[in-house]
Order: C-alpha cells, then structure tokens, then sequence
C-alpha cells in the first residue's frame, strides 16, 4: 500500500487493516504498517537480508545496550543489534526511520521493527555508522525504548500525518515520551546532547512536547495548536535557548523567530 493510496482514505473512513475502527482511531500516524502488513509486502526474503547483516560494535553502542535491561524499562523482552549503516543502505530495502546525523557521516537509524521481525522477533535493530557519536546513540535508543515502552510509535511512519496538518514531523515523532526516554539516557551515561537533541531536551523539561497518545488520536485541531504553542515556546524563549546550544555539535547559528 503505497503513500499516494494512504492520502486517499479519509480520516473517517474505515482502516483499511480489517479493525472495523475509523483509519483516525487505528492506523493513522502508522500508515507504514499497513503498508508492511500489505500483500507480500515485506517477504521473509527480505527481512533475512537485514538480520543475517553482521553485528558491529561502534562507539559506546554495546557498552549502553548491554547496561539497558529492555524487560525491566519496557516490559519487553527483546535485544538490540547493531548493523553497519553503509551495509544496511546497500541493501536498497525501502522503508524510512528516525535518520539522524547521516550527513555527518556520524549517523544512526533505528530499523522499522516490522522489517526484521518476521526473521528476528527477539531484537530490534540499529544501523549505526562506525563514527556514530554518542549523542545519536542516544537518540536512536531513546526511540527504541519510546516504541517499546512509550508512545509507542515508530520513527519515520509519520510523513503522511505531518503532511496532512500541516504540522512538523519532528514535533510528531519526539513526542513528551521520547523526551523522557532522552533526558534519562543523557543522566544515566553522562553524554552530552548536541545542539537539536538538546532543544528537545529542553522542551521536556518545560512540558512543551506532545504526547504520544495525542499523536495517535490524529486530532487534528489538537495536534496543530500544540505545534504552534511549541513554536511560540521556542521563540519565546530564543535567547535562552541559543544560549544552552551555541558551543555544541549542530549548532548552526541564532534561531531564526518566525515572521
């Protein structure tokens, strides 16, 4: 099922996964499910092709994974395996996730769990680079506990909402679970956020962030006017905010207020 066959159904109409629930109260927001769970969408075939990719030990990658116990955070019994981001690219598999630092070459991709787990149920997967940097470990691992023990919702599956709200993707995929699931990363292995994770950060700590279960509901009126208030927060706030981030990676000068 592709996008342009998602921007067709409406917010009312019926899911198209069998639920009997309106598209708005099931599947929007995870159109990429639906997607996956589509005729033949995604064969074994090609979910082996993720899960037989060799694990790497980049960075601090194993060093925090393996001080994580996923069950006691998330309730959820399940590893995480690292794979080489080059490797994991080669294999052309379409399908998104929560892309961050790639242009760096410091980069790291939390792997849409429904890719790896026909071949793999007993972990999740990231794809990391091998000068990942500390502070995208921690935010690819703040979406994983977030997907397993928060909102729930899977990075990169938010395009088509994003679209239709006109409301930043961004806003919709760092919801106020991912924000704590950060910050507590962040304390627990002393790693110094960059300049965007930083923001986020921020935004936490002041109750801005939205929260998952708003991002589900798909309430449109809701959703935007939470965006624009953080917008407003963020502009508000500008100063400060340049302040905490001018001398961190990312940064990329004074944020601009809006017109």
């Amino acid at each position: 099922m592709t996008d342009k066959s998602m921007a067709k159904i409406g917010r009312n109409d019926p899911c198209p996964c069998g639920s009997g629930k309106k598209f708005k109260k099931c599947h929007m927001g995870r159109e990429s499910e639906l997607a996956l769970a589509s005729l033949d969408a995604f064969s074994d075939e090609m979910s082996g092709r993720i899960t037989r990719l060799p694990e790497v030990d980049y960075g601090r990658s194993r060093e925090i994974a393996d001080a994580l116990d996923l069950q006691a955070l998330t309730g959820h019994k399940v590893g995480i395996r690292f794979v080489d981001l080059k490797a994991y690219s080669d294999l052309n598999i379409f399908g998104g996730g929560s892309r961050k630092g790639l242009e760096s070459g410091e980069g790291g991709l939390f792997i849409n769990i429904h890719k790896t787990r026909k071949t793999d149920p007993d972990h999740v997967y990231l794809a990391i680079s091998p000068d990942v940097n500390p502070s995208t470990l921690i935010h690819q691992m703040a979406h994983v506990l977030d997907y397993l023990g928060g909102s729930n919702l899977m990075p990169g599956t938010l395009g088509p909402l994003s679209h239709e709200l006109g409301v930043p993707v961004d806003h919709l995929e760092h919801t106020e679970e991912f924000g704590g699931w950060l910050v507590y990363l962040r304390e627990r292995f002393g790693v110094q956020l960059d300049a965007d994770d930083t923001i986020i950060a921020f935004l936490h700590e002041h109750g801005m962030l939205i929260r998952g279960g708003d991002v589900k509901g798909g309430n449109g009126f809701v959703l935007k006017s939470k965006s624009d208030n953080m917008l407003k927060f963020l502009s508000e706030k500008n100063a400060e905010i340049d302040g905490l981030i001018r001398d961190l990676p990312g940064y990329i000068g004074p944020r601009k207020r809006p017109d």
